[in-house]
């Protein structure tokens, strides 16, 4: 195996598996089940703090 074929196999694998985690992350974002816990801390900023 040169060092060639070792760098590309890395590339390869590494854009694989990093798209992968995207994907993973964008599913897990717009999951419906997620919504009402989203929305929910989207709004946390503009609450009052009563103190």
């Amino acid at each position: 195996m040169t060092y060639e074929t070792a760098a590309s196999f890395a590339q390869q694998g590494g854009l694989i598996y990093f798209g992968l985690i995207f994907l993973a992350g964008c599913a897990y974002a717009f999951w419906p089940k997620n919504r009402d816990e989203f929305s929910r801390a989207a709004q946390l900023p503009l609450e009052e703090d009563d103190q």
